[in-house]
């Protein structure tokens, strides 16, 4: 049986609003101290918003770590002071510009688990109506409608290479709960 790793203390090494950068000592499996360099998060949501005619929207924007554009989901980070349910529907229609009428929890992920705590949360947004998008200062979307089948050929020939939204796509493929049209 594996056993868990023990926290012998935890450091907060740099903050901004989005994550901060910790260092954890603990106790390796062979008994002696380690340490633990990661990026804790509050979490995030991922949105898979399927139109009436049962295309879904995705998102064009540039990644500046990777230094090209990536098509996605959208989502974003947990906010203080609202659900993880309020978080999904503001990531929508500040990003996607949509609403929801309909938002059916599809699970859990973690975008990188040895390099963060973070999970995020995905949701398939159904019943969407149009609105106006709000995208904060850094970011700047180019909405891409795309068939079920178009997304896979995407993530087979690398168009779609992001691994949330990659992972998303999985999660909505498998999901025994989603309403179909």
């Amino acid at each position: 049986m594996i056993q868990p790793l023990q926290r012998i203390s935890s450091e907060e090494k740099v903050h901004n609003p989005y994550w901060s950068y910790r260092l954890d000592t603990y106790t390796r499996p062979n008994g002696t101290p380690g340490e633990y360099h990661y990026v804790h998060s509050p979490g995030s949501v991922l949105i898979v918003p399927r139109l009436s005619n049962n295309s879904f929207v995705l998102l064009r924007q540039y990644r500046y770590l990777n230094q090209r554009e990536s098509i996605e989901f959208p989502g974003g980070g947990i906010k203080p002071g609202a659900s993880i349910q309020q978080n999904a529907r503001m990531e929508l229609q500040q990003e996607a510009g949509y609403t929801a009428g309909s938002l059916c929890a599809l699970g859990q992920i973690n975008p990188c688990n040895g390099v963060t705590d973070e999970l995020c949360s995905v949701f398939l947004a159904d019943a969407l109506t149009t609105t106006q998008s709000e995208p904060d200062e850094t970011e700047e979307f180019e909405p891409v409608i795309l068939s079920a089948r178009e997304i896979a050929e995407y993530i087979r020939h690398g168009d779609i290479w992001d691994g949330m939204t990659i992972s998303a796509w999985y999660l909505f493929l498998v999901s025994d709960s989603i309403p179909q049209h």
